[in-house]
């Protein structure tokens, strides 16, 4: 289990690592209009139907007003931050950016305004009521003990698992299934300072050597290690700048091939994913003699990725176009001296490919919004020979795998997982029975071994292992997590809403069940929407603790996420981010509408991406909520490509350089709307100190520019020894669970 914080991060950004994968309008703030949209909410129980506000967002410009002298500032008052008139032209407009100094991560003036802002928001934190009782609850739903499903590689099997009472997951392995638990690594033994963080173990073939990924504070770039299991000691091997690496061990297990960066400081950061490039590393051998199989595109809006088949005869290089298409080039490893050949290129649509028994199975979109599957003879790659084995269906197709020699296909449909076993000629054999409506992410097992494992999770139900046999579908719990929460007292219901365009969004909505729907509730509204980011059901701490406290958690399926395909995906990017917004503001208007809520007690949390959405809300229609929660953002839209991995994501959201994207990212871009005389949400932004792959820079400019605005509280909160996926630390992550939650009591329910 993961608190709700770090596992909103990593489950919003796990297609952004594995592939190195709003628009406000114009014009002056308009009044509230009336219900005019019509939605519906389902339960279990009943649906019925209510009228919505379908007001639109809208914002004003200026962000070089004068403080506003009526708006009461905080008793006290967070320190001063100096301006700069800086004012640049870009594409023929005036740009105001007066806290540009702020962007400076090795400028002392930067890290004494950085210490002094988290010495005030924690001294702000730290006198909140109801403190206590909040962390010995996250400390009874987080400090429990935990367990990942077992990978078998040769007659070894390999986990992970965090016993109660420990800060970090410890990683261990069996000799056999039955053998007896031995320690494979120990993050405080790698630096007992605790600053190891692993992100990754890649067990060879047979199990003897190990590739082990480790970090510094759970940042972004880290360096390989191998260790020998025989021995139990690490080779002399080591890669630097690994940030990408995902070792693909080739069948004999003596070398992988990975996806390997320079080490050149005079690269910049925004520059380094266009210099990724594809190499072989030979056991034994120094990094530096590592040969270079696909070389760097040099263009830092695509990243590549490779792969290697189960069976070791496959190699696929596959280079992604932002989150949009995909090209894929393979080899044939048991040839003396193989070339790369293509596969599928220069097409507008995704695709993932596995091999298994001399056959292709791709996974695609192409010509199919929700994705279908091939077989593809690799003797006969061309296009016009590829046998569709599974059609489109009116669920999501995400993901396709081969365990136990069969076809292993998940689905989303309504934003629940389902997932189907088929026979490798695409027939139908089973649908994978689940408890109920819920989350799985596929089977964990190999080709050509019949037992799986899969992990299942729901909003009211801890996480669940369960070991199945591919052959007869029968399953069996294998683990849970046995947390003290009485489900029962939850309920969960799924909303239909119209947004701003009539087109119907869906939410989930959890609560008590003895909640009367008066609108006194305290709500939180969760979202995201972007990158085809999947917001499906699963449990969290925060959760829990949120409604026990007769809270309302709301999660909305976006536009910009995944959850209804492709062109569910499409609908939320560049131009059209103003969707995404607007699906937001709509979700908030019908909780009231609905009578869950009140605007004055409604909080918004959002993270990433997701923070993004947060801070264009609270600038653009700050009367829908009365407190935000805004982590790790991007909120500078002119200048986001100038920094960290910003040109990755330039297919998402478009890029400031060309003066038609500049214009739609500069309407919504939050950090340059915030203007005085607004009453603005309350704020806790959240900062990590060691973020690498999104600029802090953008949660210290915006927060310095709400300060001098905003009569409410407005708190920067950095973690420090922490990257954009949180702190890995168990006593930082309740923590900050417990500022979260405090904050937002505090804003909505005061005592």
């Amino acid at each position: 289990m993961t608190s709700s914080f770090a596992a909103l991060i990593s489950r919003l950004w796990t297609r952004a690592i594995a592939r190195e994968r709003g628009v406000a309008r114009s014009g002056p703030r308009e009044p509230q209009k009336p219900a005019q949209n019509v939605g519906s909410r389902e339960s279990t129980e009943r649906g019925s139907m209510t009228e919505l506000d379908d007001a639109k967002v809208t914002h004003a410009i200026s962000d070089d007003s004068p403080v506003c002298p009526d708006l009461p500032r905080p008793d006290e008052p967070p320190p001063r931050t100096r301006r700069e008139p800086v004012v640049e032209a870009i594409h023929g407009v005036l740009v105001d950016d007066p806290y540009r100094w702020l962007e400076g991560d090795h400028d002392p003036e930067v890290a004494d305004w950085v210490e002094a802002q988290g010495a005030y928001a924690s001294e702000q934190l730290q006198a909140l009521p109801a403190r206590e009782p909040l962390a010995r609850r996250f400390i009874e739903l987080l400090d429990l003990d935990e367990i990942s499903a077992p990978e078998r590689r040769g007659n070894m099997y390999f986990y992970s698992r965090r016993p109660k009472g420990a800060q970090k997951l410890i990683y261990c392995f069996r000799r056999g299934q039955s053998g007896p638990e031995e320690l494979l690594l120990d993050p405080y033994r790698l630096a007992s300072d605790g600053s190891a963080t692993v992100h990754g173990v890649f067990p060879a073939p047979d199990g003897r050597l190990v590739a082990y990924k480790v970090s510094r504070n759970n940042t972004d770039d880290a360096t390989l290690h191998i260790l020998d299991l025989e021995t139990g000691h690490a080779l002399t091997d080591v890669i630097d700048a690994a940030r990408y690496a995902a070792p693909q061990w080739t069948h004999d297990g003596r070398g992988f091939y990975y996806v390997g960066l320079p080490i050149d400081e005079a690269i910049s950061p925004v520059e380094l994913p266009g210099r990724a490039e594809v190499r072989f590393h030979r056991v034994g051998d120094p990094a530096a003699h590592d040969r270079v199989v696909v070389p760097a595109t040099l263009d830092a809006s695509r990243s590549v990725e490779v792969s290697v088949s189960h069976d070791g005869h496959w190699l696929f290089v596959s280079h992604h176009h932002g989150w949009n298409s995909t090209d894929v080039h393979f080899l044939d490893l048991r040839q003396d001296d193989p070339a790369l050949r293509p596969l599928v290129i220069g097409r507008s649509a995704l695709y993932n490919v596995v091999a298994w028994r001399g056959r292709f199975y791709v996974h695609t979109n192409e010509g199919a919004d929700r994705f279908r599957a091939f077989s593809v003879d690799p003797h006969r790659p061309d296009r016009d020979a590829w046998l569709e084995l599974v059609p489109e269906s009116d669920a999501v197709l995400e993901r396709l795998q081969i365990v136990g020699e069969r076809l292993i296909l998940s689905y989303l449909r309504d934003a629940s997982s389902v997932v189907e076993i088929r026979g490798l000629d695409g027939r139908l054999v089973r649908e994978l029975p689940l408890p109920h409506l819920g989350t799985v992410n596929g089977l964990l097992g190999a080709p050509d071994d019949d037992r799986a494992y899969y992990g299942f999770s729901s909003f009211t139900e801890p996480g669940q292992i369960f070991e199945v046999s591919v052959a007869s579908g029968v399953s069996r719990l294998w683990r849970r997590i046995e947390a003290p929460v009485d489900a029962s007292r939850f309920v969960v219901e799924r909303l239909r809403y119209a947004s701003a365009d009539s087109t119907t969004i869906s939410m989930f909505v959890v609560r008590r069940g003895d909640l009367e729907l008066d609108g006194e509730a305290p709500a939180l509204l969760i979202g995201y929407g972007g990158f085809a980011v999947n917001m499906t059901p699963r449990f969290s701490a925060q959760a829990v603790v949120w409604v026990e406290r007769g809270g309302v958690l709301a999660v909305p399926n976006l536009r910009g996420g995944g959850e209804f395909g492709e062109e569910w995906h499409q609908a939320g990017t560049r131009e059209r981010k103003q969707n995404v917004f607007d699906d937001f503001a709509a979700a908030a208007r019908t909780l009231v509408a609905r009578g869950y809520t009140r605007h004055d007690r409604l909080a918004l949390l959002g993270a990433s991406n997701g923070g993004l959405l947060v801070g264009a809300t609270m600038v653009h229609t700050p009367e829908l909520a009365r407190a935000a929660v805004c982590a790790v953002p991007l909120l500078d839209m002119v200048r986001y490509t100038h920094f960290s991995a910003g040109r990755t994501w330039i297919g998402e959201y478009g890029d400031p350089a060309d003066p038609r994207d500049f214009a739609f990212l500069h309407r919504y871009s939050p950090y340059h709307h915030i203007e005085a005389g607004v009453d603005y949400p309350a704020l806790l932004m959240i900062a990590m100190e060691g973020d690498d792959r999104v600029a802090p820079l953008h949660a210290r400019k915006f927060t310095a520019a709400l300060q001098r605005v905003s009569r409410r509280p407005a708190l920067l909160r950095v973690t420090s020894n922490a990257g954009h996926c949180g702190p890995d630390h168990l006593q930082q992550r309740i923590d900050l669970e417990v500022d979260i939650l405090a904050f937002l009591l505090a804003q909505l329910a005061p005592v």
